[in-house]
């Protein structure tokens, strides 16, 4: 046991990431044997050993039972090894994929809550945004009877078919024509979109007046008629097309009639 080529089952535990007992338990079964015992039965463990222990634990990591990488071990050749290291790594690629995308929906939703903080509910203000990437749906059919739920779907099924692999699972807000907004109808968006880091569009940057309210979907009130008022009287016209959003909606806020509501309407100053 003072041969410096070896190390205590104490030792071995704490540099290759695991325990005493784990490595009792992988003797116990066959998996992962000392290279030697010295007086007492105290087991030392070679260096040579790393490699077996962090690829018993890596395996392990990936969902592999014990019976499963004993199993391998038993049965091991170049070839066998080779085609399990390689489902493997697929497995590892497909799961980093899988926490790429859901960092994405994170970030952008905690920046949705942070856009929420400490506005002013009751005022408007004139704010230069930057540009945003965005998916932006195509102009909504509302003839024949449909509702804003036929177009929904619609705008879901469309993108997941031109774009298969494009991340759907955001919160989705309303996009409002100027044309519609100036003559007093916007009952129902025009277009549909959400937010996304890998979006194919963008909302433009510049300045925008910004008004919110409270209410459940589609329950802005008076907040449309409270921007043209405003527009109206402090110099400026109206430069494009609308956004209609819910910072604080379902995910955040447990009463569906209290939701935050944001509209953005792009402006500019009168020539």
């Amino acid at each position: 046991m003072e041969n410096k080529r070896y190390f205590t089952i104490t030792e071995f535990a704490r540099f290759s990431r695991t325990t005493r007992n784990t490595l009792l338990h992988y003797d116990k079964i066959g998996l992962l044997s000392p290279a030697l015992r010295g007086e007492n039965n105290y087991r030392a463990y070679s260096v040579l050993q790393t490699a077996n222990i962090n690829l018993i634990r890596t395996m392990q990591e990936l969902g592999m039972t014990l019976e499963e990488i004993k199993e391998l071990s038993d049965h091991r050749t170049p070839e066998l090894m080779e085609e399990t290291l390689g489902f493997q790594i697929e497995k590892i690629e497909a799961k980093i994929d899988e926490w790429v995308r859901a960092r994405k929906l994170l970030l952008t939703l905690r920046k949705t809550i942070n856009s929420a903080i400490n506005v002013d509910e009751k005022g408007i203000t004139v704010e230069f945004l930057p540009a945003e990437a965005i998916v932006l749906g195509e102009i909504n059919d509302y003839s024949r009877g449909r509702t804003d739920f036929d177009a929904l779907h619609d705008f879901y099924r469309r993108k997941s078919e031109k774009f298969p692999n494009l991340d759907l699972n955001y919160p989705v807000w309303g996009f409002f024509l100027q044309e519609r907004i100036k003559r007093g109808d916007w009952r129902w968006p025009d277009r549909f979109y959400f937010y996304n880091p890998d979006g194919h569009d963008k909302r433009p940057a510049g300045l925008y007046a910004v008004a919110y309210t409270r209410g459940g979907y589609g329950q802005c009130g008076d907040i449309y008629t409270r921007l043209l008022n405003y527009i109206g009287s402090n110099n400026l016209v109206m430069c494009g097309d609308a956004y209609e959003e819910y910072p604080l909606n379902e995910i955040f806020v447990s009463d569906d009639t209290n939701y935050l509501i944001r509209v953005m309407v792009p402006v500019q100053e009168k020539e």
